[in-house]
């Protein structure tokens, strides 16, 4: 009997084998349609770097899911995809747009760029100018009324050879007040409000294609416009038919040698030059210096003051006779259950120069207050001041942990030798706790010298600095400035390519700075040996 019951498992199952298989190459094949639509589209928007990772990970998902011998895989493959897609197809692209032109006058790629340019008409000396009216018919095809400048009247149709008419043709309506047709055969005329705001007939051509033809040039004046700019793809410039300037493509900006530009630009790499403007551009180099400069400045204090002050609340509160201990810790402690955002926002508040209390009782008692959101020097106290009183209670709590630890007995044998309570201190109480700590004292190092939080929801990085190029602030730190490049539109624009650059540099600053720093680390391993 328990033969049969198995028989009928083992049957079962292998009707329902053929059944998963089939459902699960349904989703593949929904899955593969999806991916060549969202590659189409993206291909038609030039994100070529896009379509190269989704071609990856629907590529891996194929041999995910349908390779029997990559089974395990398939418990981790949306998280391999959004891996792929969120964390490595970022870094890849901020790589590469470090060595483009990519930001403001330059979003576009060539192929993209080229039909807009060559949108561009002009008038030829020998063109002709009329005032024209507009008609539509019920098939919403346009038709122009069309008067010159010797009072001349035409009937203008897109394909189709302008004519002569006159009022009283065949077909032609009676006139207005004006001696505008009210109506043509088969056409209402428009409204000419409508018709001066519609987006259609500015790009419509009014004449037969090859002879001459008549676009609306402005809300009382048609022409017989010529295309301004033809591109030349053998010697890639545009030539300027109005008055013969030759544009050379320079890094994605069709220029002319003394310097007229055409707008838009288009994508392109272009090698190492935001690197090289970090560095050497005169127009950057003010503005980088002070804000690389406090970029050291501004998480050195804020690593030495936050520990600092966390350290002498621990040590004060690690003396068993220490009054209401418990109560005075839970105070201290408020600052690192408040948010951080409500924190930064409250501060802001608080040290309004005009409204903020801070200032306010300042002002009552003293008579002054400082400009904290003006002055250079005291904003970037303002900043260090936040900084101290949200990083403070971290310190406190790992030191208050790391002193529990180290034993009672060293301290006595420090005493029968005479160790002042300085030399305990300096000589068995620091380097036990940097054996400890050290590691989240470079983790803090690292966080704030890219603390964007702070410095732009405090003050944006401001006040701004006078003269420089580009928005940039006194306490602006890199990561910042980078912000601004990308983001906010100013001074020269939004600029990805450099902000790119710059990003990259910071990641490479960082990591410098932790390797050295976990260098100190071991040297502190060794000291803590000879306690």
């Amino acid at each position: 009997m328990s033969g049969l019951v198995i028989e009928k498992k083992k049957a079962n199952r292998s009707q329902e084998a053929p059944l998963s298989r089939i459902i699960l190459v349904i989703l593949v094949v929904v899955l593969d349609v999806a991916a060549v639509w969202f590659i189409q589209n993206a291909l038609s928007k030039g994100f070529t770097q896009l379509v190269i990772i989704i071609s990856v990970i629907a590529v891996m998902l194929n041999l995910i899911f349908l390779i029997p011998k990559a089974y395990p895989f398939r418990w981790m493959a949306i998280g391999l995809s959004f891996l792929v897609l969120f964390t490595i197809y970022p870094m890849i692209f901020t790589i590469y747009v470090a060595f483009t032109n990519y930001g403001d006058g330059h979003l576009l790629t060539k192929e993209q760029a080229l039909p807009l340019i060559q949108k561009a008409t002009y008038l030829p000396e020998e063109g002709k100018s009329y005032s024209w009216t507009a008609y539509l018919s019920e098939s919403n095809e346009y038709a122009l009324w069309l008067v010159n400048a010797d009072g001349e009247t035409f009937i203008g149709k897109p394909g189709e050879q302008i004519v002569p008419a006159q009022l009283g043709d065949a077909g032609i309506g009676d006139a207005d007040a004006n001696g505008i047709p009210v109506s043509l055969d088969g056409y209402t005329r428009l409204n000419p409000l409508v018709a001066a705001t519609n987006k259609d007939l500015p790009s419509i051509k009014f004449g037969l294609e090859g002879d001459q033809t008549i676009q609306i040039r402005s809300p009382s004046e048609a022409a017989e416009l010529e295309i301004r700019y033809v591109y030349d793809e053998a010697a890639d410039t545009v030539v300027d038919q109005s008055n013969g300037d030759i544009y050379y493509n320079v890094n994605g900006t069709f220029t002319t040698r003394d310097g007229k530009t055409i707008a838009p630009g288009f994508r392109t790499v272009v090698g190492f030059k935001n690197f090289i403007d970090f560095t050497t551009s005169p127009a950057l180099r003010g503005p980088l210096v002070r804000i690389v400069t406090w970029n050291f400045i501004f998480p050195t204090i804020s690593v030495l003051s936050t520990f600092a002050l966390g350290l002498a609340i621990a040590i004060m509160f690690n003396d068993r006779d220490f009054p209401l201990k418990k109560v005075i810790r839970s105070f201290l402690l408020i600052p690192y259950t408040i948010p951080g955002l409500i924190s930064i926002i409250m501060w802001r508040g608080m040290l309004n120069p005009e409204f903020g209390v801070i200032n306010r009782f300042l002002n009552d008692w003293f008579g002054w207050a400082p400009a904290w959101t003006t002055e250079p020097s005291w904003a970037q106290a303002a900043i260090l001041l936040v900084n101290l009183w949200l990083g403070y209670p971290y310190f406190m709590l790992i030191t208050s942990g790391a002193l529990q630890a180290i034993p009672s007995d060293i301290y006595e044998a420090a005493m029968i030798d005479g160790a002042s309570g300085w030399q305990q201190f300096r000589r068995i109480t620091l380097p036990l706790l940097l054996v400890a700590v050290g590691p989240l004292l470079i983790a803090s190092y690292v966080y704030n010298f890219n603390n964007f939080n702070l410095i732009y929801l405090f003050i944006s990085g401001g006040p701004p600095i006078v003269g420089a190029s580009t928005q940039a602030g006194h306490t602006d730190i890199l990561i910042s400035y980078v912000y601004k490049l990308a983001f906010e539109s100013g001074g020269r624009g939004v600029q990805y390519g450099l902000a790119s650059a710059i990003s990259i540099i910071v990641f490479f600053i960082v990591g410098t700075i932790t390797l050295v720093q976990y260098r100190f680390t071991n040297m502190w391993e060794e000291v803590s040996e000879n306690v």
